[in-house]
């Protein structure tokens, strides 16, 4: 029972780190590394929980990095303008 508990527990952080990875990128990569410890047994939906978590992890730092680039691109040209 508890080995299935943990199962759905990778699912639900998976599913959490991609719709957080898209609102707040740090708290989607926590999610998605927490869920990735998650899912240590060999079944079908850890496979799927295991992709989930990995895909969140991509995600929040694509959205991490696209912020760090428009806040340095954006600030240094509102810090250089008279």
């Amino acid at each position: 029972m508890a080995e299935k508990d943990l199962n759905q527990t990778g699912y639900v952080l998976g599913i959490l780190s991609i719709i957080f990875g898209v609102i707040s990128p740090l708290a989607g990569l926590a999610t998605g590394v927490v869920g990735l410890f998650h899912c240590r047994h060999k079944s079908e939906i850890t496979k799927k929980a295991k992709i989930m978590n990995i895909v969140g992890i991509i995600v929040s730092i694509i959205v991490l990095a696209l912020a760090i680039y428009v806040s340095y691109t954006n600030g240094s040209s509102l810090i250089t303008t008279p």
